[in-house]
C-alpha cells in the first residue's frame, strides 16, 4: 500500500510540476495552440472559399495541423530536464523511470492535446465540416491526440542528448503518426456519410491501449541509452 501511495505521489508531482513550469512559461501553451489556429485558417485562404471543397478536404486539415502542433511542442519534452539535471535525478530516483515519463506525456497532453479539442469544432465550422462529422472530429482527437503524445515521446526521448535533433525527431516520429492519421479521417469522412464508425473508433483506441502500455517503458529504455 506505502508503495502504491508513494508511485501515485511521484507521478502527480512530476505531472504538477510540468503543468506549473508551462505555465510559467506561456509559450509553450500558446504556442502550439497558435500554430494549429494558424495552419487550419490558412486553407480556405490559400485554396478559395468554395464550400463543397473545403468540406472534402476539412478532415485532413484539421487533423494534420493538429498532428504538426503537437510535433511543434515535443522537442521540449525532455531538453529543459535534461539542460538542469533534472532528468538525471529522475533516473536516480528509485521511482520506475517509465511511471514518471507517462506522467511528462501526460502534462504534455493537457497542454497541447487538450486545447486542440477544444478549438477543433470552431475551426470546422471555418472550414465547412459536414455536421455529421463533428461527433467524429471529437472522438478521434480526444483517442487519437495522446497516441500522438506517447508515440511523440519516444522519439524525443532518442533524440533528448542531441543538440539539433528536430529534424531526426520529425524523421522517426512522423511515419508512426500516419495510421493514426489514416483511420482517424476515414472515421470522419465515414461520418459524413452516416456510416458507421465505430470500428475505425475501435482501432485508434487499441492503438491508444498499446501506447499507454508500452510507450512509458520504451521511453524510460530510450531515456537511459539516449544519455549514457
Amino acid at each position: 500500500m506505502n508503495k502504491r501511495i508513494s508511485y501515485s505521489k511521484a507521478f502527480y508531482t512530476v505531472l504538477k510540476r510540468d503543468i506549473q513550469i508551462a505555465i510559467r512559461h506561456q509559450g509553450d501553451i500558446f504556442n502550439p495552440i497558435l500554430f494549429f489556429i494558424i495552419v487550419v485558417t490558412l486553407f480556405p485562404l490559400g485554396i478559395g472559399p468554395e464550400a463543397n471543397t473545403l468540406t472534402r478536404i476539412a478532415p485532413g486539415v484539421i487533423w494534420v495541423a493538429a498532428l504538426l502542433a503537437s510535433l511543434l511542442s515535443l522537442e521540449r519534452l525532455f531538453k529543459a530536464d535534461h539542460a538542469d539535471g533534472s532528468l538525471e535525478q529522475m533516473m536516480l530516483s528509485p521511482q520506475p523511470l517509465a511511471l514518471m515519463a507517462l506522467a511528462k506525456v501526460l502534462a504534455h497532453w493537457i497542454l497541447t492535446g487538450v486545447p486542440v479539442i477544444l478549438v477543433a469544432p470552431l475551426l470546422a465550422v471555418l472550414l465547412h465540416l459536414d455536421e455529421n462529422s463533428y461527433g467524429a472530429l471529437i472522438a478521434t482527437l480526444a483517442l487519437g491526440t495522446p497516441v500522438l503524445s506517447l508515440i511523440g515521446a519516444i522519439g524525443v526521448a532518442l533524440t533528448v542528448g542531441l543538440r539539433k535533433g528536430g529534424v531526426l525527431l520529425s524523421l522517426l516520429v512522423l511515419p508512426l503518426y500516419i495510421p493514426v492519421l489514416i483511420f482517424a479521417t476515414s472515421a470522419m469522412d465515414a461520418a459524413s456519410l452516416n456510416n458507421p464508425y465505430d470500428g475505425h473508433l475501435a482501432i485508434i483506441g487499441a492503438m491508444l491501449a498499446g501506447s499507454l502500455t508500452l510507450a512509458p517503458i520504451a521511453i524510460g529504455a530510450s531515456l537511459r541509452v539516449s544519455t549514457n
